[in-house]
């Protein structure tokens, strides 16, 4: 899939603001400074389309953006920033929550690793909890570019083995750079097999 054309709709807060033309949405989430920004502007090939920022838990809001006048890319906000405190950390977890459970059009969720880290309980607790709540989800592992190989299979091994643990059968893993442009053609032909399958 090629993307010709991306461009912001809306931010906000509320479920029932989100469009409601009944496209196909696909969400990014993941744990604060785990490269998400990047990542979305890496895929659509515009360099400010998302806030990049050094300080992480920038992103507050459900962003939408439309693709190709034919789905949506969701930006949502990062998990798991301990500088928020607890109302901030609460609030940010009721939008994540309402937004997730709540949206008939997300059609897959992607949810972000920092390859550089070994598994991270919040993260391993957020994927069980999508599992219970029956979401679709698929994991992207950032910031390939920043460790050795070696590291990237030791600590995907790691996440496996965890993982393993709870679910018969993986969800579909994706490996990303975003400054090296890694793992693009393989997100968007699988969000492309999606959207095919769902016109089929």
């Amino acid at each position: 899939m090629e993307i010709k054309d991306a461009k912001f709709v809306i931010s906000n807060v509320e479920v029932a603001k989100c469009p409601q033309d009944g496209k196909p949405e696909y969400a990014f989430i993941g744990r604060s400074n785990v490269g998400k920004s990047s990542l979305i502007n890496m895929l659509t090939g515009k360099k400010g389309l998302a806030m990049t920022s050094s300080t992480p838990g920038k992103t507050q809001l459900i962003n939408h953006f439309i693709i190709n006048d034919e789905w949506y890319l969701v930006d949502l906000p990062g998990y798991g920033y301990a500088q928020r405190g607890k109302a901030g950390r609460e609030n940010i977890r009721r939008i994540i929550e309402n937004y997730i459970l709540n949206r008939e059009q997300l059609t897959n969720l992607f949810v972000l690793l920092d390859c550089r880290h070994e598994p991270q309980k919040i993260d391993l607790e957020f994927m069980e909890w999508l599992g219970e709540s029956g979401i679709p989800f698929s994991i992207i592992f950032t910031k390939i570019d920043k460790v050795s190989r070696g590291r990237l299979k030791e600590n995907f091994e790691k996440y496996k083995a965890k993982l393993e643990e709870s679910w018969e059968e993986l969800p579909p893993i994706f490996f990303s750079s975003s400054e090296k442009k890694q793992g693009k053609e393989e997100i968007l032909e699988y969000i492309e097999s999606i959207n095919k399958g769902l016109s089929a």
